[in-house]
């Protein structure tokens, strides 16, 4: 007998469009101003080849994030277990699924890269969003260069990634084709992203003009986000940089983490005993295989880069 439950699952493209038009929907019954990040947006807007996205991105503002979780989560969605560990891993969105959807949304309250003030970033951020539709619905989305400077910034954290090479390279053609990089310029320098940018940006501006740009230093959250490439390199990372009271506490917790750590990775993850065992072994597996790259990477990040 035909499963009727498998005639109405909804697949990840469709759900992805009616996730957008429904975050809308709780947004506006909240009142909370919430605009979409890449996705399906992205690709109507010329700014990324067409691509299927896997989940929904959202931006709120800091102060309606815990608003914007709870109208989800009231709706049946449920937040997603995340490591507690948020000196290595500085938390900017929190992820929420359901049993009966096949995606997931991201409520973004900051984005990497941009190191001034979540609630003034998010402000600039606001001033240039635009209205769009989809699912039939109208919802909002950035105006093209903020959209760009996201995009961007969301492939230079994995550069090695040939997928990111080549989201870089149209998203410099689009910004030559259409001249935003002046436009890009200004929202990066309200946002604080002209250090996290600049690779990308720099060479877009006229030569006059980058010259006039004072290019500040780059965090060391940002910096950490680049050389944290492999599996066990973040926390690594964040190992040499802590205090020596801190160590021994973080260096237990990487050698055995919390239940959190294995079900932000798999959340149907057996967490029985030989469950979490398993858990552990295959941890370990990914971190040794990866030990090498992450040598090499960490001990290039110490190199003055080239420009």
């Amino acid at each position: 007998m035909e499963n009727q439950a498998d005639k109405t699952q909804l697949s990840i493209p469709e759900a992805v469009l009616l996730g957008h038009a429904l975050v809308s929907r709780v947004a506006d019954s909240l009142g909370i101003r919430a605009f979409f990040i890449k996705g399906p947006a992205s690709v109507l807007q010329g700014l990324r080849l067409p691509k299927v996205s896997a989940d929904v991105d959202v931006f709120v503002a800091p102060a309606d994030l815990e608003a914007m979780v709870g109208g989800l989560k009231e709706r049946g969605w449920r937040e997603r277990p995340v490591d507690p560990d948020s000196t290595t891993f500085p938390k900017h969105s929190v992820t929420v699924d359901h049993p009966e959807w096949p995606c997931c949304i991201d409520v973004h309250f900051r984005f990497p890269g941009m190191e001034n003030d979540p609630a003034d970033a998010y402000e600039r951020m606001w001033a240039n969003t635009e209205d769009l539709e989809v699912a039939g619905q109208n919802v909002r989305v950035p105006a093209k260069p903020l959209g760009i400077l996201i995009l961007a910034l969301h492939s230079l954290r994995s550069t090695q990634l040939p997928a990111c090479r080549q989201e870089l390279e149209f998203l410099a053609e689009v910004t030559k084709k259409d001249s935003h990089a002046g436009a890009i310029l200004d929202i990066s320098a309200a946002t604080g992203s002209l250090a996290a940018i600049r690779p990308f940006l720099e060479d877009l501006l006229p030569e006059a003009e980058a010259e006039t740009v004072d290019w500040p230093e780059a965090s060391t959250e940002w910096r950490n986000r680049l050389m944290a490439r492999e599996p066990g390199s973040a926390r690594l990372i964040a190992l040499a940089q802590a205090p020596l009271k801190d160590k021994p506490r973080m260096l237990f917790r990487a050698v055995l983490p919390v239940r959190e750590v294995h079900l932000s990775r798999d959340i149907y993850a057996d967490m029985s005993f030989r469950g979490r065992l398993g858990q552990h072994r295959d941890r370990w597996v990914r971190f040794l295989r990866a030990a090498p790259r992450i040598v090499k990477d960490l001990s290039q990040a110490g190199r003055p880069a080239d420009r």
